[in-house]
């Protein structure tokens, strides 16, 4: 296992695992130079990330084909464990109607209620990284 500042690097294969296993991300997009984060529910499709969004600043990033980042990640606060994954990438709106279809048959519903989010982007990931850490990690790598 590879190791970096006491976290376990993990491989490709266990990023898309990870990745697939979520179903709420957040997605880092700029804004006149500045950083939002946004959050998504999404769907993994072919290893790309697939999230539904309204016009705003995330279909703006899409339409723009813009890198963008997107992170999905689980925490045990009380064993001080989790992992976290981080892909990037560009965005671009799904507009293939055979496309959309398939999208729309994933079940994907907006948490916040519906609110004109009947816009499909999809991210293929350009970049892939991930860390795990423990409670062996986060005391100083006992058990290595």
């Amino acid at each position: 296992m590879l190791r970096d500042e006491g976290l376990d690097l993990l491989t490709e294969p266990e990023c898309y695992d990870l990745l697939a296993s979520g179903s709420v991300g957040r997605v880092g997009v700029t804004v006149g130079a500045l950083p939002v984060i946004l959050p998504v529910n999404y769907r993994t499709v072919d290893r790309d990330v697939v999230f539904r969004t309204s016009p705003g600043t995330k279909l703006r990033a899409a339409l723009d084909h813009a890198v963008i980042a997107f992170e999905v990640d689980a925490l045990d606060e009380r064993r001080r464990s989790g992992w976290s994954v981080l892909i990037v990438g560009r965005a671009h709106e799904v507009v293939d109607p055979r496309e959309v279809a398939q999208l729309d048959a994933l079940g994907l519903e907006p948490w916040a209620g519906d609110g004109g989010r009947d816009r499909w982007v999809r991210l293929h990931p350009e970049f892939v990284s991930g860390r795990r850490i423990s409670q062996a990690n986060a005391l100083g790598g006992l058990g290595d």
